[in-house]
């Protein structure tokens, strides 16, 4: 869902360089991915949850293989490359769109003994609300973080107004997650807590780059909305400290070189055109 900016670091660092090596052999089952781009961490985070076995492979964002342009020639992250059986040999199918991936992963690998617990409930109506919830934030959430971070002195709309579209959209996602724990559905960390958690770790990057920061009060400083942002410290707390969210980051430093760009809104990325569009994130 976004493409590469071939001004970036070309590897990862910190605890996603040693997860990523774990998972550099060859393997039918292969992720394209970059480091930088929270939609690939959410397939990333999900073949973790699940301890899928595959192989990670880093797009060199100045020389994209050509295994993976015959795979998806737009050249996007994340693809998932599928294996399947054909006559003559194995031969591999590919997947966009970091929602279908993780989707289809949780599906597929799906033993309990192997996999862990499926990380979409399993009654109906508990699913169909958490991919309303799911939707919420590709739709809501996440274009409010870009149109904030791109936000300059050139925009038709304040910083403030960006600030609060984006503050409100946490508020209404919270407002829906559960009393009897941390995460979106209490105990269990669910695909709901996957979807949300790459732009969660990047909220440093307001503090980093925008006057008054990401905007969220400090404990006891909340208001009326006291309660929402307590619940919201406690998800943000759980999900931050979970250990297939730390082993796909890379180092904050390199967060910060690569998101300078969204700052300045001089990136070319999809995702960058698209918010000034006012665009569907592709």
């Amino acid at each position: 869902m976004s493409t590469i900016d071939t001004s970036l670091h070309p590897h990862t660092s910190g605890r996603a360089a040693k997860f990523a090596a774990s998972h550099s052999s060859p393997h039918p089952l292969i992720l394209y991915g970059g480091w930088f781009c929270p939609f690939v961490q959410r397939s990333w985070i999900t073949l973790h949850e699940k301890r899928i076995a595959h192989q990670y492979f880093e797009i060199n964002p100045y020389k994209k293989e050509p295994q993976f342009l015959a795979l998806n020639p737009r050249g996007l992250v994340p693809t998932l490359a599928v294996p399947v059986e054909k006559t003559g040999g194995q031969h591999q199918k590919p997947l966009y769109e970091s929602v279908v991936i993780c989707e289809y992963l949780d599906e597929v690998y799906n033993s309990s003994e192997t996999n862990g617990p499926s990380l979409l409930p399993r009654d109906a109506y508990e699913r169909a609300r958490c991919r309303i919830w799911i939707d919420h934030i590709g739709s809501k959430i996440v274009p409010a973080f870009y149109k904030f971070m791109q936000h300059t002195d050139k925009k038709p709309y304040t910083l403030d107004e960006a600030r609060q579209e984006f503050l409100n959209g946490i508020k209404t996602f919270v407002k829906e997650c559960s009393s009897s724990g941390p995460f979106f559905l209490g105990q269990q960390f669910s695909m709901v807590d996957i979807m949300l958690a790459p732009w969660l770790c990047r909220l440093f990057l307001f503090d980093v780059y925008k006057e008054g920061g990401v905007g969220i009060p400090e404990e006891g400083q909340g208001g009326e909305d006291e309660a929402i942002w307590t619940r919201w410290r406690t998800w943000a707390k759980a999900v931050q400290e979970r250990e297939s969210v730390l082993d796909t980051l890379s180092d904050r430093e390199q967060y910060i070189d690569a998101y300078k760009r969204y700052a300045e809104d001089t990136t070319q990325s999809e995702v960058a055109k698209a918010t000034r569009e006012g665009k569907r994130l592709p």
